[in-house]
């Protein structure tokens, strides 16, 4: 059984712990804040020190991080993976991240003769808990056979994209699809609350029609219930809409409709000071 290192241990990388756990797999885990690995600990999970430590003895290192700027601290940090890596091991970044990072990555690795994948995931804090997540990939083949039982163990859709940086990239254009549908339930539940309607109502009804999608199943009740709490962080969201919007504006693209999304998200995360609440968040523009 491979040996897993786990840098991140938020609530993403918890969830997906758990699960490798489960799955068998020994765990040792490193985080920014030691208290925020206690509830994987407690599952079963190994301590280390560093992201150098948690990759020594590993044969997969996994990195489930907020910020671009995170993932390069901890793959190119005095005390970071690729400090240890060695020629036996294979590193995957799983954060949402930056396609031209996970090429750097790539690069950095490949001189040691060390193989890697971007792999970002869809599905939230309930795809981590539940292991159905869905998982994009970018690397090479025989390294994505090797590591698909790895995440088998977390995801229920895993898909190999391309060469370095293409997971990223699949998951920018599933983050472009998020911010249409959460722009989209969110002003369907602004207008339907101006139109005195039976919210309740109105999304068992909406759910169930051309209208239906994982957005307004998994984040209406939420708001019904003014339930916050971040199944995925507000400022990442914005973050990974920043990213799309870079990666659009080099192909010579215009996302409109992105871009509009994004400068909500700014409002709610920059000027309303609420990045720590859950993407669902958004609807406090409206509802007070």
């Amino acid at each position: 059984m491979k040996k897993i290192g786990f840098i991140g241990t938020g609530v993403m990388g918890t969830g997906m712990i758990k699960n490798l756990l489960k799955a068998g797999y020994p765990v040792t885990v490193y985080n920014r804040t030691q208290a925020h690995a206690a509830t994987a600990i407690a599952a079963g999970a190994t301590w280390a020190v560093s992201p150098a430590a948690a990759t020594i003895d590993a044969d997969v290192v996994i990195s489930m991080v907020g910020f671009p700027q995170d993932v390069e601290q901890i793959y190119f940090g005095d005390q970071g993976i690729l400090s240890a890596a060695q020629a036996s091991q294979i590193l995957v970044d799983m954060t949402t991240s930056k396609p031209a990072l996970a090429v750097k990555i790539a690069a950095a690795a490949a001189e040691k003769k060390i193989a890697t994948l971007d792999a970002p995931v869809s599905g939230g804090d309930i795809g981590a808990k539940n292991g159905t997540l869905t998982i994009m990939v970018g690397g090479d083949q025989s390294t994505y056979q090797t590591v698909l039982p790895v995440f088998e163990a977390m995801g229920q859709q895993v898909q190999l994209f391309g060469g370095p940086g293409k997971g990223q990239a699949t998951k920018m254009a599933n983050q472009i699809m998020i911010a249409g549908t959460m722009t989209g339930m969110t002003e369907m539940l602004v207008y339907a609350k101006a139109a005195g309607l039976d919210l309740k109502a109105v999304l068992q009804t909406v759910s169930a029609g051309s209208a239906a999608n994982w957005s307004l199943t998994n984040y209406g009740p939420r708001i019904l219930a003014a339930d916050y709490t971040p199944g995925f962080f507000a400022k990442h969201f914005l973050k990974d809409l920043r990213i799309a919007l870079e990666e659009a504006d080099q192909m010579h693209l215009n996302l409109p409709a992105t871009t509009e999304a994004k400068k909500l998200y700014e409002t709610l995360v920059d000027n309303q000071g609420l990045g720590n609440d859950g993407t669902q968040a958004l609807i406090k523009l409206w509802w007070h």
